[in-house]
């Protein structure tokens, strides 16, 4: 059981945890959501719960938590930019569909 993050998305976090002057981390997790059924979501996490699962990639240290890992099991999260638009690129091996948008997806 993994989550990976690319070089580039691991710099992208340690600067915006660097920027807000704390911070142990990256939460992330799935949400009920959208019309294909489940969302990412991610904030930054302050303090580590008792629960939490820790995987450090590139120095930086993603949360999870219990229910969210069989959804997210063995991802990628990247940092792309592509044109004038950047942002956290899922690399979800469990994915079976996404909706149009990209918004939601379900496994």
């Amino acid at each position: 059981m993994s989550i990976t993050l690319t070089e580039s998305a691991a710099q992208r976090v340690a600067d915006f945890i660097a920027k807000r002057g704390k911070g142990v981390g990256l939460r992330l997790g799935v949400r009920t959501s959208g019309c294909s059924g489940m969302a990412y979501k991610l904030e930054f996490a302050d303090h580590i719960e008792a629960d939490d699962l820790v995987f450090t990639d590139h120095g930086v240290s993603v949360l999870v938590d219990p229910k969210s890992l069989p959804y997210i099991d063995g991802m990628e999260l990247d940092f792309t930019r592509e044109g004038l638009n950047e942002g956290f690129k899922f690399n979800n091996p469990n994915v079976k569909d996404a909706c149009g948008c990209g918004e939601s997806f379900n496994v």
